[in-house]
């Protein structure tokens, strides 16, 4: 097994700067999008044999440093139990949003090997297959409540910032119902044998300071005391995170996830050096000329060594239309330049 992503994760010193994309296992690989010419998105999630061989497939075909279970963060969301679909044109749809006490009363907290075992069993198969280490995830708290209340992916998160103004005390009833459900999610998770686990929390960044420490900050620090008391390294990213990075601090994560709209050493200052940071190249720049990708990737590289530790990362997920050969040219130009 080769370690080298959780001594990075760890913060301790190694041969050379781990890679991993996050959506690395997706729609820009020819080998996915055979795969899912059988079966559809939720079917695949759903299906351990298949999730697994997805799973490895950037692992053999990159040569990245870790592998990221291939799921989706909505899987608990229907387990809690409301009706999820995936639509090509909308993504994910969640039929009768939560907006009401009622509907946050009839959200059950599962139990992960009762409702989820499909999750538990990919991990089992992957742990015995991989040569690397393979990282379980969940969406954080208030991530999951915005795809809850909007019913889907939003601009504007109305129904969630009315819930959040004028009813506070229910939006915090209804965040802690998901925080204990995604803390028993990651839990089994790591039973199961995941060695690292990520809360992504997508849509966080587009809270004020203010908000973010009264309606996400808590339950992140919650979910992270919780998971802590076992001993895989806990990776947090929020996406456009640059007004936040001195709340995100606070929440104890092991590496801190930064996006690429915040200049990665700018973020190490803000956060300061007792963390490990993961990141950031513009998920666009695999458009541009291998020369010009390493250029990119040396830069990221030399700010990465403020930190306690650098995990190389996208800003955020790679895109379907991304050349294989340059994310691939990426993974190599980590590699090379950051032997030390």
């Amino acid at each position: 097994m080769k370690d080298t992503f959780l001594r990075a994760c760890r913060g301790e010193k190694t041969d050379y700067t781990p890679v991993w994309l996050m959506r690395q296992a997706g729609r820009y690989l020819p080998e996915y999008q055979a795969v899912r010419t059988e079966v559809d998105f939720l079917t695949l999630c759903k299906t351990p044999e298949l999730a697994a061989k997805v799973t490895k497939q950037p692992v053999d075909i990159l040569g990245v440093d870790a592998a990221i279970l291939f799921s989706d963060i909505l899987i608990p969301v229907e387990a809690m139990g409301m009706h999820l679909e995936f639509s090509d044109k909308k993504g994910p749809v969640l039929s009768d949003p939560v907006r009401s006490k009622a509907a946050v009363d009839r959200l059950v907290i599962p139990d992960t090997e009762d409702s989820m075992p499909f999750v538990l069993e990919a991990i089992k198969i992957l742990r015995a297959e991989l040569t690397v280490p393979l990282i379980g995830f969940s969406g954080a708290p208030f991530t999951l409540a915005t795809y809850m209340i909007e019913g889907g992916s939003t601009k504007n998160f109305l129904n969630t910032k009315k819930m959040m103004f004028q009813h506070p005390g229910l939006f915090h009833l209804f965040l802690d119902k998901i925080t204990s459900t995604v803390i028993a999610y990651l839990l089994s998770q790591i039973k199961a044998g995941a060695q690292a686990v990520q809360l992504f929390d997508s849509w966080a960044g587009v809270l004020s300071p203010e908000d973010y420490r009264e309606f996400a900050l808590p339950y992140v620090k919650r979910s992270i005391s919780e998971l802590k008391k076992e001993t895989v390294p806990i990776i947090y990213f929020v996406n456009d995170c640059a007004g936040l990075l001195s709340e995100i601090k606070k929440t104890r994560a092991d590496v801190l996830g930064v996006d690429w709209r915040v200049d990665l050493r700018d973020a190490v200052k803000k956060i300061g050096k007792k963390f490990v940071v993961q990141g950031n190249l513009d998920p666009c720049a695999l458009f541009l000329p291998k020369e010009k990708i390493e250029e990119r990737v040396k830069d990221i590289l030399w700010k990465g060594e403020f930190a306690r530790g650098h995990v190389f990362n996208l800003g955020h997920g790679i895109l379907p239309e991304t050349p294989v050969e340059n994310a691939r040219a990426m993974v190599e130009a980590v590699h090379r330049f950051s032997e030390r």
